[in-house]
């Protein structure tokens, strides 16, 4: 038997022994099916943070850049923290005036600050949202849209006009219904008026993006002074020329603060591309770990497997003597015995698939890790899986095709 046909009996075999066997079946395609479903889970956490990470890196896009007191990005050093804590000055009101008067390079550039307040409306409140000091034009820079109103204006910031413009998650809270336009809210006592009302944006790793309160930058100074937590947030226009853009604002900041060539900066520059280069490395190291310990199982799983088709080949020593003094050739056995391990294998993928999809959609929906199962995960782990079978089949394959029918016809039954 050949062709289609051979294939389709081989086939036919190997699921009645599956289903002839269920404990048997279970327990050879263990080692198979932990493979694949650790495989898979991996690839859904890392498939899942590449989307957190890129909905978090989307509002500084692939153009921008921020200023920043100082940044770690990779491993937490301690004393590396204290060393810039007492080396890095706070960044100034009076720098950011001598950036945005001599930097040619940028088509926007703003100060922005952040803290965790209260907001009231109404006698409903909301703890620990975040407060944004911004200016006029941090939209652009944040790649925030309205659905309703309109940002700060320019003059509304050099005035310290107490306005607003709230994300999502306030105005679900305070104002369904209702246009918050023009409403008054209470951010730690103090009153602004509402102008503005962002896009939702959506919750990133079980962290909402929408619970913030936008006021005028030159607001938040006489709240809360001018002294700490500030950073420059720029646009270059184009990706090209953000390399070009970053050596100019590093100049300038190194000649205000009059560093000698020698010294180290005394300020830190964040990128989109750096942040996304820190997580390729660390996505790399997960893989790397992920694969050795899929590689043992899928070794552990393949040995069993080719253990049980060397049981099956001296089950049905009888049948394939039968099947070669009727005319089947070597390479007939050969296949159907490397099917049955191809489809045994195959199945354990499958098996694994499942359980990772249902272990990824109870993780997604009772925790915040985002997990999402990419097709070419499953594509990976069944396709891997039938070829771990079928390598671990050739040898029982090979030892059945090499029967000698007439010792074959002599085995008991």
């Amino acid at each position: 038997m050949q062709g289609t046909a051979s294939f389709g009996e081989a086939a036919k075999v190997a699921i009645d022994s599956l289903r002839g066997s269920k404990l048997r079946s279970f327990l050879t395609l263990l080692g198979i099916i932990l493979a694949t479903t650790t495989l898979i889970a991996v690839m859904s956490m890392i498939h899942g943070m590449d989307v957190y990470i890129a909905d978090a890196l989307s509002d500084l896009g692939s153009d921008g850049f921020v200023v920043v007191r100082f940044a770690f990005i990779g491993n937490f050093d301690p004393k590396k923290f204290l060393e810039l804590l007492r080396k890095n000055p706070e960044l100034s009101v009076d720098e950011f005036n001598f950036l945005k008067s001599h930097a040619t390079q940028l088509t926007e550039i703003g100060m922005q600050c952040e803290r965790q307040v209260k907001v009231q409306y109404q006698g409903d409140s909301l703890d620990d949202e975040q407060l944004i000091g911004g200016g006029g034009n941090y939209g652009v820079l944040n790649n925030v849209e309205l659905v309703a109103g309109r940002f700060i204006a320019e003059t509304e910031d050099e005035h310290r006009i107490p306005v607003a413009v709230i994300g999502h998650d306030i105005e679900e809270k305070f104002f369904t219904g209702t246009d918050p336009v023009g409403k008054l809210i209470r951010v730690d006592g103090r009153q602004l008026q509402v102008v503005g009302v962002a896009k939702a944006k959506g919750s990133v790793f079980g962290q909402s993006q929408d619970g913030w309160v936008l006021i005028p930058i030159r607001t938040y100074f006489a709240w809360y002074g001018s002294r700490t937590g500030i950073a420059y947030v720029a646009k270059t226009g184009s990706r090209r020329n953000i390399e070009q853009a970053q050596d100019e604002v590093r100049m300038l900041l190194r000649a205000y603060r009059h560093l000698k060539p020698k010294q180290d900066d005394t300020f830190s520059m964040v990128t989109a591309d750096a942040i996304l280069t820190f997580w390729d490395q660390l996505t790399g190291a997960i893989a790397t770990t992920a694969i050795a310990v899929v590689s043992v199982f899928m070794v552990v799983g393949g040995v069993v497997i080719m253990n049980i088709m060397l049981a099956v080949v001296t089950e049905r020593t009888r049948e394939i003597g039968i099947r070669k003094s009727v005319g089947a050739r070597r390479v007939d056995i050969l296949n159907q015995f490397l099917v049955e391990s191809s489809i045994m294998a195959g199945t354990g993928g499958v098996i694994g698939v499942m359980l990772a999809w249902i272990l990824a959609f109870i993780i997604r929906n009772t925790t915040p890790v985002p997990m999402a199962v990419p097709a070419s995960a499953v594509i990976i782990g069944v396709g891997l899986s039938t070829v771990v079978g079928l390598f671990f089949g050739i040898y029982p394959a090979t030892r059945a095709s090499k029967l000698d029918p007439i010792e074959a016809l002599r085995a008991e039954r």
